[in-house]
Formats: structure tokens, C-alpha cells, sequence
């Protein structure tokens, strides 16, 4: 899916919007999740936190109508790429919420699609497929090894 240049800066519009309640100059932490819920048929991208309540919304002209059923597949990585880039720009550094917490795709009905972004201490995970490609192979060949023994 094409994603014009006004789109991209609508979901960096909400996802700023979104984030500006949680930056203080206090020692105060809230503890939360942030969860992105795109919707195919209105095209509009909700910005929610563990609470339900909503910190941002935009509509998407691209998502509109959305017909194909791979519609969560097309829009997790232009999500990801968002999430992301904002990440490298420092604006995640000066948000008072408290490490770990996670930037979520959900569905229409609030189930976890995809983990886009996790913060952690230490460091910014970025979870992909690459990173768990073969891993279930790795393990039952161990376990496989280590029954034989």
C-alpha cells in the first residue's frame, strides 16, 4: 500500500498527540502500554492506553475501505516505521512511563495483532520475524539431542 506524505503525517501528528500526555518534568511514572487500533472500513487509527481511554485519533485516506484481508499484514510495518522513527528521534527518552512498556497493534476487538515496539532499560527492541525466524526448529533439534542422551 502507497501511504501519501499527508497520511504519514497524520499518524506522527496522533502518535505526538498521543505521547504529550505522558511527558513531565516530575519523578512521576504512569504505567501503561500504548496501543495503536487501525480500523479498514473508516480508516481511522485510534490511540488508546491499557485503560481504554483514548489519547488520539486520525482518519487515513489510504485505509478507507480497505477490502483485502491482509489489511493488519499492510499496516503493521507502516506503523512499525512510525513508532520507530520516533524512537530515533529522541521523542521516547522524556516520556514518564515506566520501562518496560510497549507500542501494540490490536484489532477491532483490542486482541494483540503485533508488538511493534518495546522499550526496555537497558535498550529499544525493535521484535520482528527475522528475529524468531528458526527458532522452533533450533529448539526441537535440541530437545531432540538432549532426549537421545
Amino acid at each position: 500500500m502507497k501511504m501519501s506524505e499527508q497520511s504519514r503525517a497524520s499518524i506522527v501528528s496522533a502518535l505526538k498527540t498521543a505521547l504529550c500526555r505522558y511527558t513531565s518534568e516530575g519523578d512521576e511514572t504512569v504505567v501503561t502500554d500504548i496501543h495503536l487500533q487501525p480500523n479498514s472500513e473508516s480508516g481511522e487509527l485510534i490511540i488508546f492506553d491499557d485503560d481504554d481511554q483514548e489519547l488520539s485519533r486520525t482518519i487515513i485516506n489510504e485505509w478507507v475501505e480497505y477490502e483485502s484481508d491482509d489489511f493488519y499484514t499492510v499496516v503493521e510495518p507502516i506503523l512499525r516505521a512510525e513508532v520507530e522513527a520516533l524512537k530515533e528521534s529522541g521523542k521516547l527518552e522524556k516520556l514518564c512511563l515506566m520501562k518496560p512498556y510497549s507500542f501494540v497493534l490490536v484489532d477491532e476487538d483490542k486482541e494483540t495483532v503485533a508488538e511493534l515496539l518495546l522499550v526496555d532499560e537497558d535498550d529499544t527492541l525493535l521484535l520482528n520475524d527475522e528475529l524468531l525466524k528458526g527458532l522452533d526448529e533450533e529448539l526441537d533439534a535440541f530437545l531432540k539431542d538432549l532426549l537421545e542422551r
